[in-house]
């Protein structure tokens, strides 16, 4: 056999192999996400504490367990629902990604607010961060074990 037919078969085998390693890592993180995404329901991301809620709807010291996304507001359809007449209907979003809690003002009239600052962006969020909307305060705690 010709050196040249030799090379050009082990070329053809590398580039195999590397193709079947590619898939392989793709193939693991595929798995490993879906293994994530599929928690044991019921379980917790984290949770809302009720600090003030001047109206009494929703009490103070009531506990709300987040989703990945969860919507607050007046609006029946969110997730969250937040009775104070400064609150919009869908006033913010919390946004569980990579770990990380975001709060998204979804163009509310009064603004949302975290650690007394307004926010104007998505927002990175921090445990022990207290979130403002309307006239209702809430804190952002680690999910209960």
């Amino acid at each position: 056999m010709d050196g040249t037919v030799i090379a050009i078969w082990l070329l053809r085998l590398l580039f195999l192999a590397g193709l079947y390693l590619f898939l392989w890592a793709v193939v693991r993180v595929l798995l490993r996400d879906l293994r994530s995404a599929a928690r044991e329901p019921g379980a917790e991301l984290g949770r809302l504490v009720v600090l003030e809620s001047p109206s009494g709807e929703p009490d103070v010291g009531a506990g709300f367990s987040l989703d990945a996304v969860t919507t607050l507001g007046r609006d029946v359809n969110a997730t969250i629902l937040l009775d104070d007449e400064f609150v919009s209907s869908m006033h913010a979003a919390l946004t569980y990604r990579g770990r990380v809690w975001y709060l998204e003002d979804l163009g509310s009239t009064n603004g949302s607010f975290v650690n007394g600052v307004q926010i104007d962006v998505i927002a990175p969020l921090a445990f022990g961060d207290e979130l403002q909307f309307g006239n209702v305060r809430l804190r952002l705690e680690r999910a209960r074990r």
